[in-house]
C-alpha cells in the first residue's frame, strides 16, 4: 500500500470506472498525483467483479432490451444499439492500447471472443427479431450478423437451446464478433500499473467516512479498516466510482446536485451449472426478451463466462429485493440511512409509481428452485435442477431523482453527477455502464479536465489511446475507418478469429 499526501486527484472505489479514469489521466498528464481508496481488502471486488456482472461486453449485438419494440411500419429502431456499439469500441481501443503499450499483459485473462446470440420463440417475437436483424445488418457495425429460423442451424450455434424443445416457431441472430469481459480483471491490471507510477498510491481496506469542500479543496477522511485509524487527505478533484456506495458519499459532499437524489437497490442471483458435460456444449451468450416488469439488468441470458481461469456456464440474473447498497461491504441499513428530508418525497413517489417493479423484486426473491428452473427451461428445455445451484451476485443501485417536474423516476442506465465547478464527479447507475465505461470517463475528462485535451500534445495523446476519440464512426462514410481501427484493436486483444 502506498499513500500520497494532498494529491491532485482522489479516486474512491477501485472498479472499472476509477481504473479507466486514473490510467487515462495519468497517461494524458504524467505529472498528475493520484490517490485511490478502496473499502474492500482487494480491488474491484464489488460490481466490477466477474461473478457480479454479465461480462457481456455490451455492444448492442444481442441485448433485445435496447430495441424493445417495433415501429408502426413494422421496422425496429436500431439507433440505440449503434450508439452502444460505438461506445464499446472506445473501451476496446483503450484496453488494446494498454496491451500494446505494455501497461497490461495477457489480455485473455480479461477479454475473450464469444458469439453473441439473440433467441426468441413464438411467431410474434420471430417477426420482431427478423425486423431487428434487417435494421442492424444494414449498418457496417453489424454486417456479419446472421439470422435464421432453421432449427438445425440454431442447434449448431447453441445446442442446448434445442434439447427437449417442442414444435414452436423460433429464431435467432448471431455475431461471432461478441466478447466476454471480466471487468474486475482489467480493473486490477490497470490499477497495478497505476500504483507503480510516480505520485500514485492505492490503499485498500480504507473506507471514506468524510467528504467535504474546505478552502477550495476536497477534504477526504478515510478509515483504515485494519487499524481503525482515520487519515485526512486533500485534493483538487474527487471521483466517486464506488458503485452502490456513491450515493452516500454524494450526500456527504453536500453539493447542490446531490439534493433530492435517492437510491433503489436491486440484488442479483445466478444459477451456475456444475456439469462439465453441459458447460462444454455451450459456447455463447444467449439473450432473450425481458420478463414482465424486469429492470434492464435482469434480462435473462444463458451465459458462457471465463472466470478464475475456468469456463463457466451461468443463467440469470434473477433480481431480488434488498436494502443493501453493496454486495460485500453493504449493510441492511444502507437504504434507510440514505433517506433524507430532501429525497423522502421522491422515494415515496417512486415506490407508489413503481409498485409493479416492487412486486416483481419481492416475487423474484421468494422464488423456489423449481420457479427458477421454469425460466431456465425457456432457454434450455432439458435442464435439470441437479445440475445447477444458486449464488448471489452483485447489487445495482438505480439513481432516483426528480426529472422535468415528475415526482421521481428510476433511471436504468449510467449517470454521472458533477458539481458546478467540476471539482467532483460521481457515478450512479448500472448496465451497460461497465462496457461503455471508457466512453463515460471520456465525458468526465472533457467536462472536468478540458485543459488536458485543449493542447495539440494532449489531443495527440488521447488519439493515441483512443484513435476514434473525436470521430463519428457511426457514419456510413467512416465504415473503412472503423474496420481499420477495430482490426488493430482486436489483434492486440487476441480477439481475431482464425
Amino acid at each position: 500500500m502506498k499513500h500520497i499526501e494532498n494529491p491532485d486527484i482522489i479516486l474512491i472505489g477501485s472498479g472499472i470506472m476509477s481504473s479507466n479514469l486514473g490510467t487515462l489521466l495519468k497517461r494524458l498528464d504524467p505529472t498528475l498525483t493520484i490517490q485511490l481508496y478502496e473499502v474492500t481488502d482487494g480491488l474491484a471486488q464489488e460490481s466490477s467483479d466477474g461473478w457480479n456482472n454479465a461480462g457481456t461486453g455490451h455492444a448492442g449485438i444481442c441485448e433485445l432490451s435496447y430495441t424493445p419494440k417495433r415501429e408502426a411500419d413494422g421496422s425496429v429502431n436500431v439507433s440505440k444499439v449503434i450508439e452502444i456499439f460505438e461506445q464499446f469500441e472506445h473501451s476496446k481501443q483503450f484496453w488494446s492500447y494498454a496491451v500494446g503499450s505494455g501497461m497490461v499483459e495477457r489480455p485473455s485473462e480479461f477479454i475473450n471472443p464469444l458469439q453473441h446470440i439473440s433467441f426468441v420463440h413464438g411467431q410474434e417475437q420471430v417477426d420482431f427479431l427478423k425486423a431487428r436483424y434487417e435494421g442492424m445488418v444494414a449498418h457496417p457495425f453489424f454486417s456479419s450478423m446472421e439470422y435464421t429460423t432453421d432449427r438445425d442451424k440454431i442447434a449448431t450455434w447453441a445446442p442446448l437451446l434445442l434439447e427437449g424443445r417442442g414444435d414452436v416457431p423460433i429464431a435467432a441472430t448471431k455475431m461471432d464478433a461478441g466478447t466476454d469481459v471480466n471487468f474486475g480483471a482489467i480493473s486490477r491490471k490497470l490499477l497495478q500499473w497505476l500504483g507503480q507510477q510516480d505520485g500514485c498510491g492505492i490503499a485498500s481496506a480504507h473506507k471514506v467516512v468524510g467528504l467535504k469542500k474546505k478552502n477550495g479543496r476536497w477534504e477526504v477522511e478515510a478509515r483504515d479498516l485494519k487499524t481503525n485509524e482515520v487519515c485526512t487527505n486533500h485534493a483538487k478533484f474527487v471521483f466517486v466510482g464506488a458503485g452502490g456506495g456513491s450515493l452516500g458519499l454524494l450526500q456527504k459532499s453536500g453539493i447542490p446536485e446531490a439534493k433530492g437524489l435517492g437510491g433503489f437497490p436491486i440484488g442479483g442471483q445466478w444459477l451456475i451449472c456444475d456439469s462439465p458435460e453441459i458447460v462444454a456444449k455451450h459456447e455463447a451468450k444467449v439473450y432473450g426478451q425481458a420478463l414482465d416488469a424486469a429492470p434492464t439488468m435482469a434480462v435473462p441470458h444463458l451465459d458462457t463466462r471465463m472466470l478464475d481461469g475456468k469456463k463457466t456456464l451461468l443463467f440469470g440474473p434473477f433480481a431480488a429485493w434488498t436494502t443493501k447498497f453493496l454486495h460485500k461491504k453493504g449493510s441492511i441499513t444502507d437504504l434507510p440511512f440514505s433517506i433524507r428530508p430532501d429525497n423522502l418525497t421522491t422515494l415515496i413517489n417512486i415506490g407508489i409509481s413503481n409498485l409493479e417493479l416492487v412486486r416483481y423484486l419481492i416475487q423474484q426473491g421468494l422464488q423456489s428452485m423449481a420457479d427458477r428452473m421454469k425460466v431456465l427451461h425457456v432457454f434450455y428445455p432439458a435442464a435439470q435442477a441437479k445440475d445447477w445451484r444458486l449464488i448471489d451476485a452483485g447489487i445495482r443501485v438505480q439513481a432516483i431523482k426528480k426529472t422535468d417536474g415528475l415526482a421521481g423516476i428510476v433511471h436504468y442506465g449510467t449517470e454521472v453527477i458533477t458539481d458546478a465547478d467540476h471539482s467532483i464527479s460521481a457515478l450512479l447507475g448500472a448496465s451497460p455502464g461497465a462496457s461503455v465505461s471508457v466512453n463515460i470517463i471520456l465525458e468526465v475528462i472533457k467536462k472536468c479536465f478540458p485543459h488536458l485535451l485543449a493542447t495539440q500534445e494532449g489531443h495527440a495523446r488521447m488519439k493515441e489511446m483512443i484513435p476514434t476519440y473525436d470521430e463519428d464512426i457511426k457514419l456510413l462514410a467512416n465504415a473503412r475507418r472503423f474496420q481499420e481501427v477495430n482490426q488493430r484493436a482486436e489483434e492486440l486483444l487476441g480477439l481475431r478469429r482464425a
